[in-house]
């Protein structure tokens, strides 16, 4: 069956918009091409995922995990990281409609930290918020049918994957089919989903915006919870996502380095190019900026320079040139 929504005029104006970014995104290669940015971007992401949840470490101190570095700290904020690191680590080879993956990838997340890690949880629970009872998952009996008929949703392809990734969500939060672990599977599982389609999504830490306002997100799923459907967490979330492409936009050109800059430069210009081309494509770039990436990209040999002054005029090397340099 298919889980209860509307698609309102709100919904589709962040579609709209979301998809005219990621089309940006992908036309400038700007997370593709660039490990350094792809990396900071995935800490950020499980920073900001195991911060929701209490975890008190650091970016800092997850990147010195990432790097095998010593890190103090309390024992199960570690293992919470090496976990997660673990799960990035294997991303690619999860299955966004398995359900055998999705709780492989719970088995990895809370590996050490909770009993039962991987499977459906075996008794009832419920969300307190201080004296308060916000949420009563549904009798654990059912949650492996509602989970099964979850990931039959999920095969639907006549679904927009930006919508069903918000569905599936929100419906899996609404199940609560584990024990512990449940929101940051449902963050995790929902970057999977969109993956699939734009695999910008793996390196876009949209958790940051969440973690800065979590209020926002749970009042986003109680709301859903009320009306008995997902529309205002599916229009929270892909607000979320809008919001975030919007700053990786802003804040790419500005932090990468230059010879990141140069690399995704000549990725995508085989021909002979100008100071002024690279200008035009890296518009936040001064004519000074230019001139010291170019000065520097020619002095590592990854272009030549022909001509001189206002006549000069670069090209890459290739492959072949660059073995015999």
């Amino acid at each position: 069956m298919k889980p209860p929504y509307e698609i309102t005029s709100q919904i589709l104006k962040y579609i709209a918009s979301i998809s005219e970014k990621i089309g940006e995104v992908n036309a400038k290669y700007l997370v593709k091409s660039n490990p350094s940015l792809r990396k900071q971007n995935q800490i950020k992401t499980i920073h900001s995922s195991l911060s929701i949840e209490g975890n008190t470490l650091s970016e800092e101190q997850i990147t010195a995990i990432l790097e095998n570095k010593r890190v103090v700290g309390p024992q199960k904020d570690i293992v919470e990281v090496l976990n997660a690191l673990e799960v990035y680590k294997n991303i690619s080879s999860l299955k966004h409609h398995s359900e055998k993956d999705f709780l492989k990838a719970h088995k990895m997340l809370m590996k050490d930290l909770i009993e039962n890690s991987g499977k459906y949880r075996t008794k009832g629970v419920g969300i307190v918020k201080g004296s308060k009872v916000e949420h009563v998952a549904p009798p654990f009996e059912n949650v492996p049918f509602l989970m099964k008929d979850l990931f039959q949703y999920l095969k639907d392809k006549s679904e927009i994957s930006l919508i069903k990734s918000c569905v599936f969500h929100y419906e899996m939060e609404f199940i609560h089919p584990f024990m512990d672990g449940n929101g940051r599977m449902g963050r995790l599982w929902q970057t999977l989903i969109l993956m699939e389609e734009y695999p910008i999504f793996e390196f876009l830490p949209f958790e940051t915006l969440i973690s800065k306002n979590q209020a926002a997100y749970y009042n986003a799923l109680s709301a859903s919870d009320k009306e008995g459907k997902s529309t205002k967490f599916i229009e929270y979330m892909l607000s979320i996502i809008d919001q975030s492409l919007d700053a990786l936009l802003k804040n790419t050109t500005k932090k990468l380095s230059d010879e990141d800059r140069i690399q995704i430069f000549i990725e995508n210009h085989v021909e002979e190019f100008t100071r002024k081309d690279y200008i035009n494509y890296f518009k936040d770039v001064s004519t000074a900026t230019a001139s010291r990436d170019l000065k520097k990209a020619v002095e590592i040999k990854l272009i030549v320079k022909q001509g001189d002054k206002k006549t000069t005029t670069y090209k890459k090397i290739n492959t072949r040139e660059n073995k015999r340099l």
